[in-house]
């Protein structure tokens, strides 16, 4: 059900995104940024009616890692009076961002985000809740710990297995360091995630009747692994492609950044570290060293998750 309403919803989306990238900014931007308060980083000026001007802002902290943003926190504007032509800002007054914006409104990923919250209740307290697709990148033979509690003194539930081959030869499509762990996200608190349904690596890519059954098998409940640990692919999440956001909004600020072997970043490879994920949105640093917010990551193995 979850996959086709995010289906549903990069249709009904993308065209906007593709769009809205390419609009002009309005004049009175440029005099606007100059009254943007300490603290914050202007982002898309997204509407303009009655001499008044409204600027996306959102806190200057919001893609670190130490302190990474909410989608589902309160959001705010910078309120813009205007010159009678619209062309310069006059004043500017930040202020509570009431209700949703009509020109910048992804109503299908609010709903799947509103769903997410209604969760939060099942997760442990202080936990942000997280809907992405993910592996685990630990090589240690003994596997990655899956712990009771987001910390490393805290009790091991159980193991992750470190990349896997089959001894007797597999599929022709199988990654040169041999098949990762994967996983959901579920929730994230002081760079730990908090994950479930771990599969054995590769089952889901080999022959069923090849894949030996003495296969290392992962803890498939719920716990808590650390950040560093786990790796991704992007997908496609209905945003601008070619970078990251500053903050988990498609109107916050874009940075363009790149892949392994060079070019903008699309759904083909993932990201170099992946801090922090709020809703359908993880924070990332790419390739060359880019530190923001993509929407949707996924765990497939085999082909891009477009």
């Amino acid at each position: 059900m979850r996959a086709l309403r995010l289906i549903a919803a990069t249709i009904l989306s993308v065209v906007t995104q593709a769009a809205r990238a390419d609009d002009t900014e309005p004049a009175w931007r440029a005099s606007a940024l100059a009254m943007v308060p300490a603290g914050h980083v202007a982002g898309l000026a997204y509407r303009t009616e009655a001499s008044t001007g409204y600027l996306a802002v959102y806190p200057a902290t919001s893609n670190d890692p130490k302190t990474p943003a909410s989608v589902f926190a309160a959001r705010q504007t910078l309120v813009v009076a205007l010159t009678p032509d619209e062309k310069r800002a006059v004043s500017a007054e930040l202020k509570p961002r009431s209700g949703p914006d009509p020109d910048n409104d992804d109503t299908d990923f609010a709903k799947l985000h509103a769903d997410l919250a209604a969760k939060r209740p099942t997760l442990p307290e202080g936990t942000e809740p997280c809907d992405l697709g993910a592996w685990s990148i630990d090589k240690d033979p003994d596997g990655l710990n899956v712990r009771a509690e987001p910390s490393a003194k805290a009790r091991v539930l159980g193991t992750l297995p470190p990349p896997y081959k089959l001894k007797l030869g597999g599929a022709e499509n199988t990654p040169d360091g041999g098949w990762l762990t994967e996983f959901r996200i579920i929730g994230f608190r002081n760079g730990w995630f908090l994950i479930e349904g771990a599969k054995p690596p590769g089952k889901d890519y080999e022959d069923e009747k090849r894949y030996p059954r003495n296969a290392p098998r992962p803890y498939a409940g719920r716990g808590w692994v650390a950040s560093n640990k786990v790796g991704a692919s992007y997908a496609n999440g209905a945003t601008r492609m070619g970078g990251l956001f500053q903050a988990p909004f498609v109107d916050a600020k874009w940075m363009p950044a790149q892949r392994e072997l060079g070019g903008a970043i699309d759904t083909d490879g993932g990201p170099k570290r992946i801090f922090a994920c709020s809703g359908l949105w993880g924070l990332v640093e790419s390739r060359d060293g880019v530190r923001g917010w993509w929407r949707a990551l996924c765990s497939n193995q085999v082909t891009n998750c477009s």
